[in-house]
């Protein structure tokens, strides 16, 4: 189980010219998650931080809402029959009174590091209703402040930094109050081959740490905003989204119908703003000008 591995490339150019030497790739391995020793879903991911991912992952399907919730949770349920464990597989002990999941929404097969909800057994199932009022979450942040934060983004992420194939989300927290005009903390950074995985592992934290629901967060994702990254902000309590590319159509439906704020093409110096725009406030301007 790696972070990353090591391959030999031959680097070409067009005049076939060849340069050998070594690159370094991210990694990607199945991970079976188990409730109550039943396998429930597979999915592709990076290893590390696999506890989170699947707390995380446990919140986007509803399942858990607190770190209470859960009763144990880690890869002892991999140990296999020669006594070696199975890192590549991680077991979850729900808490007494908490409902186990209704085995009809249960992922067929696996789910791939590209797409969190193509596994989903009933459509009905990825329409998911948040425990946690992101509407009525009364947050803002500024403009300077939200422009600022891919960059602080990347320059957390290591993984990509020596692989370049990885995706990675931030989450980002009010310093004061949700309303404060201070610069949001960087509170937890995570990256992983799946976009939805690097967002799960983030949510993952955050609930184990016992911060939801994340109220006045700002959740920042290095890749665009899909209708699933929409879906986990609103089950996690995140009243708002920052993505570096594309919002879908469906994500900015699900968001406006939510009370999310999502913005798209954040690149520093501008960025499109698509719903509940109240949440965004000019920088103040400096004395003197």
């Amino acid at each position: 189980m790696r972070l990353t591995k090591r391959w030999r490339v031959q680097r070409m150019t067009a005049s076939g010219l060849v340069h050998e030497r070594a690159d370094e790739l991210a990694g990607e391995e199945p991970l079976e998650v188990r409730i109550h020793g039943t396998p429930f879903t597979i999915t592709m991911r990076t290893p590390g931080n696999d506890v989170d991912l699947v707390a995380g992952f446990l919140v986007s399907e509803g399942v858990v809402r607190a770190e209470r919730d859960i009763a144990t949770i880690s890869h002892r349920g991999g140990i296999g029959a020669t006594g070696e464990r199975d890192y590549n597989v991680v077991d979850v002990r729900l808490a007494a009174g908490v409902d186990l999941p209704d085995t009809s929404l249960q992922r067929h097969v696996y789910t791939s590091s590209s797409c969190g909800v193509c596994g989903t057994a009933s459509i009905e199932a990825v329409h998911k209703v948040s425990a946690f009022d992101v509407a009525g979450d009364g947050a803002t942040v500024r403009l300077d402040h939200l422009l600022a934060l891919p960059e602080r983004l990347r320059a957390q992420q290591a993984v990509f930094g020596r692989t370049g194939g990885v995706h990675a989300a931030a989450l980002f927290v009010p310093v004061g109050g949700p309303t404060a005009q201070s610069e949001p903390r960087l509170a937890c950074v995570r990256e992983d081959v799946g976009r939805h995985n690097a967002v799960d592992k983030v949510v993952g934290w955050a609930l184990r740490d016992g911060l939801l629901p994340l109220r006045g967060a700002v959740l920042q994702v290095s890749g665009r905003a899909s209708f699933e990254l929409v879906q986990k902000a609103a089950m996690a309590g995140v009243p708002v989204l920052s993505a570096v590319s594309a919002p879908s159509a469906l994500a900015v439906e699900l968001a406006e119908e939510l009370g999310l704020t999502v913005v798209a093409f954040n690149r520093g110096e501008t960025l499109n703003a698509y719903t509940h725009t109240y949440r965004l406030q000019a920088a103040p301007t400096p004395p003197g000008l």
